[in-house]
């Protein structure tokens, strides 16, 4: 029987899921905090904390390793994506889809651990990450793909911390899935020459020139979904703060993108992670100053 080789394969495995660039994991990983400190009206059950942090990181690598099978015909084509370990041959489609494969079945032990509704709610959160590398073949909206495969998390973490789904989850799911659109046409914008040239489709195509127009219209009204959602939830200063401070970042990135140059819009799309960090700090400050009840 001959040896896989794993360890010299580790460094293309890391690269396939992306572990060397997390800003990935953080894009999921904040708004899915906001719904754990909302669900538990502060710091959430530990234990429930740990399954979707650790799940986060596990559930964001296979969707990786599934889009680098899906643009495996494509990336050796863009600059960018050209180093990829399928594009230059250091792991094949089967080991991709392989990996993919142990990542989703580990982070299901994880949620083997939750309850029933819990459960059964990560089969449709499956299914929007197995979908969503494909959709950019079919619509010009692959960017609401992701943010529903993203935000999924968020009615999972209400259904793990209170077995239970209540508006306010929604509320959330809404507002993640309208981010992700955000912060994904402007990583799209770095790719739109190639993405129109190979036929492919995205809401930087879909917007054209008032695609910077879209972005800013979609991140206020994150803002606001989320103040709202602070005025129901009898939230205080340190929330408000957040989002008066959020108005910022999505200053900065409408304005560094103006030039459309791929370098600055991608600049922009990782500043997306300071802005959910944000958010989230205030949220749970908030709640540490003001603690109120659970969903």
């Amino acid at each position: 029987m001959i040896a896989y080789p794993i360890r010299e394969k580790l460094p293309a495995y890391i690269s396939l899921t992306r572990l060397n660039r997390p800003i990935g994991i953080y894009l999921l990983l904040w708004p899915t905090l906001w719904a754990l400190w909302f669900a538990a009206g502060g710091i959430p059950d530990l234990d429930v904390l740990a399954i979707f942090v650790i799940g986060t990181v596990l559930t964001r690598s296979a969707g990786c390793a599934i889009n680098d099978f899906a643009d495996r015909e494509l990336d050796a084509h863009v600059a960018r994506t050209s180093t990829r370990p399928l594009a230059i041959g250091t792991l094949t489609a089967k080991e991709a889809l392989l990996a993919a494969a142990v990542l989703m079945v580990l982070a299901f032990g994880l949620v083997l651990l939750t309850n029933r509704l819990t459960i059964m709610m990560s089969f449709m959160a499956l299914l929007l990450a197995v979908i969503y590398p494909f959709t950019k073949r079919v619509t010009y909206w692959p960017q609401a793909f992701l943010g529903l495969a993203f935000a999924f998390a968020i009615p999972m973490a209400f259904a793990a911390q209170t077995n239970s789904v209540p508006p306010l989850a929604w509320a959330l799911f809404v507002a993640a899935v309208i981010m992700a659109i955000a912060y994904d046409t402007l990583y799209a914008i770095a790719d739109r020459e190639f993405d129109i040239k190979m036929g492919m489709k995205s809401t930087a195509i879909l917007f054209g020139n008032k695609e910077l127009v879209a972005v800013f219209g979609l991140q206020m009204l994150l803002l606001i979904i989320l103040f709202v959602i602070g005025q129901a939830t009898a939230r205080g200063m340190a929330f408000n703060i957040a989002l008066v401070l959020g108005i910022g970042f999505i200053i900065y990135q409408n304005r560094i993108c103006q030039t459309r140059d791929p370098e600055k819009c991608v600049k922009a799309f990782l500043n997306n992670h300071y802005l959910g960090l944000t958010i989230f700090i205030g949220i749970a400050l908030d709640y540490l100053i003001q603690p109120g009840p659970t969903a």
